[in-house]
């Protein structure tokens, strides 16, 4: 494939997935990933601020739907209503991805350095989530509280969804989550 060929950050992404599940992330170089992706290092480093980031691309679109989802919520939603809203929107944008969730899945959970990597990311969403219901009205620690348990509602869900031989859509893993969430509350 060509330097001039389209969606270079796409072609890096590929690359750097299919050499993680045939080499492993720690054996794969940034040199190995733009080669195989038919492009320079320096390409590479104009798309992405190291190899970890292949990996966590879209943060910030995601953290950006779960604000604006929480933030468009009806009204009256109750606090955990508004973040179900979001939680709700993330799943419709995962939804296609799943096989590339799975594979990512995977090696994330081989790499204490990824997992470590996730976490900050779920604690980034959660107090980005938790300001969107400060910003609604809703007051601490019930803003903090809600936001917390919603990002753990979409972690154990999406946990579900990219188990393998799972063929249910993600947003049934959050409302099973959500339900059974309820249940542990109410006692």
């Amino acid at each position: 494939m060509g330097r001039w060929e389209p969606d270079a950050r796409g072609r890096l992404q590929l690359a750097a997935m299919e050499l993680a599940v045939e080499r492993g992330f720690e054996q794969t170089t940034v040199a190995d990933i733009a080669e195989r992706a038919g492009l320079t290092e320096r390409t590479f480093f104009r798309h992405f601020a190291d190899k970890r980031e292949v990996l966590f691309a879209g943060q910030d679109e995601l953290l950006d739907l779960f604000v604006d989802a929480v933030a468009g919520a009806p009204s009256d939603a109750t606090p955990l209503e508004a973040v179900d809203a979001a939680l709700q929107a993330a799943a419709l944008t995962f939804e296609p991805r799943r096989p590339w969730s799975r594979e990512r899945g995977r090696i994330v959970a081989a790499n204490p350095a990824l997992q470590e990597r996730e976490l900050i990311k779920l604690a980034r969403m959660a107090d980005a989530v938790a300001g969107a219901l400060r910003a609604r009205g809703v007051a601490e620690p019930a803003a903090s509280l809600a936001a917390q348990t919603g990002i753990a509602v979409f972690h154990v869900g999406f946990a579900e969804w990219i188990d393998d031989g799972n063929t249910r859509e993600f947003a049934q893993f959050i409302d099973s989550a959500l339900a059974a969430l309820k249940v542990v509350a109410a006692g």
